[in-house]
């Protein structure tokens, strides 16, 4: 049966390979993305959230199966306050307005996280701030911060309110759950390659099977958890990141 997912940040990298294998499989597809999308919107905007769920509801009346907020920003990008504004605020915001649509839809929601969510050097403050949903604290403190404790610390918000929400989603019968990518061959992470700051600790960062993830291992990844595969799964975090995680925490799971 056709299912109508929808997926921000869906135009390139992790969420276009996602919708692509989404697509050819039967699903309807609604990317959300700030170009050359069905939905046109700035997410890291209040303003630009509420009209991509306006527009979702419209299309989707009778509910849909599923939501990714793939949309995000890397380390490299130049405004701390619109990474986390995209990769936390952005997804909490949109996924806890689309409950009642995926409820009515009988879908769930998978989130990208990021396996640097669980690296040393995390900003306790700024994750308290976005946990609070303090939009203004979190882009004040951010500012006083660099690109990895506003990336890494949107990815270690993004898994802890997923975590803390999953059990109470799941007496509505939505699943959440999250996958957390390691490096992946995507545009986002050319442009931390390009970069003169994140260039070399990319290249350097241990990946114990070796090399970057193709984006359709982190989609297939993605389509598990929208599937009744994954039917008794929720809260769950699946790192798909060649072994990084198990190389740098192997005593902590």
């Amino acid at each position: 049966m056709a299912r109508t997912i929808v997926i921000s940040g869906a135009t390139t990298g992790i969420g276009a390979a996602l919708r692509q294998r989404l697509q050819q499989r039967g699903d309807s597809v609604i990317n959300v993305d700030i170009r050359d999308a069905d939905i046109i919107a700035d997410l890291t905007a209040p303003a630009g959230r509420e009209q991509a769920l306006a527009a979702i509801r419209a299309r989707c009346p009778q509910g849909i199966q599923g939501f990714v907020p793939s949309a995000g920003l890397g380390p490299q990008h130049p405004s701390l306050s619109r990474i986390i504004a995209l990769n936390f605020f952005a997804v909490r915001s949109m996924t806890e307005a689309l409950l009642p649509l995926l409820q009515q839809g009988g879908g769930h929601a998978v989130l990208v996280a990021s396996n640097s969510a669980s690296l040393p050097g995390i900003h306790e403050e700024l994750v308290q701030a976005m946990l609070a949903n303090d939009e203004a604290r979190a882009c004040a403190v951010v500012e006083t911060l660099d690109g990895f404790q506003a990336y890494g610390g949107s990815k270690n918000a993004v898994v802890r309110w997923m975590r803390r929400l999953a059990p109470e989603w799941a007496k509505h019968g939505v699943r959440l759950n999250a996958v957390a990518p390691g490096t992946t061959q995507t545009p986002l992470l050319q442009a931390g390659l390009d970069d003169p700051v994140w260039g070399d600790a990319i290249r350097n960062f241990p990946v114990p099977l070796g090399g970057f993830a193709d984006p359709q291992q982190i989609a297939s990844a993605l389509a598990f958890f929208l599937d009744a595969d994954a039917s008794f799964c929720t809260g769950s975090v699946l790192f798909v990141d060649g072994g990084t995680d198990a190389l740098l925490r192997p005593d902590q799971f």
